[in-house]
């Protein structure tokens, strides 16, 4: 078991999301229960799946929850490329918020790499 509040890459997937709900009351509230809410779940769900998985009862197990976790971290690079091509957001952002990303995405893929 792994206390997941110690983990930098659950640190930088916190602090993402949290970037990334700014981000969303920026956009146009047509999109509010579309995309945006896509970009939501999908943020959300990388600290999550961490934090589940870090509480599983082996490595095989974390490594799992850490695959959902990256899965959702290239869903989430989806939607905000498709937030820039959109104009929805200031491409100065977009391009901040996925060069976080990138930096978590090659966190957990080190880590998962690393666990095994």
């Amino acid at each position: 078991m792994h206390n997941f509040e110690k983990l930098l890459f659950w640190q930088k997937s916190i602090v993402l999301a949290k970037s990334v709900y700014l981000a969303c009351q920026k956009i146009s509230n047509d999109e509010k229960f579309g995309l945006i809410s896509q970009i939501k779940r999908s943020v959300v769900s990388i600290p999550s799946n961490i934090a589940e998985g870090s509480g599983r009862n082996s490595n095989k197990e974390f490594n799992h929850f850490l695959a959902i976790a990256l899965g959702s971290a290239f869903e989430l690079q989806t939607q905000l490329i498709l937030v820039r091509e959109l104009n929805l957001l200031p491409q100065e952002k977009v391009s901040i918020l996925l060069n976080d990303l990138s930096e978590v995405q090659r966190m957990i893929y080190s880590f998962k790499n690393n666990l095994k």
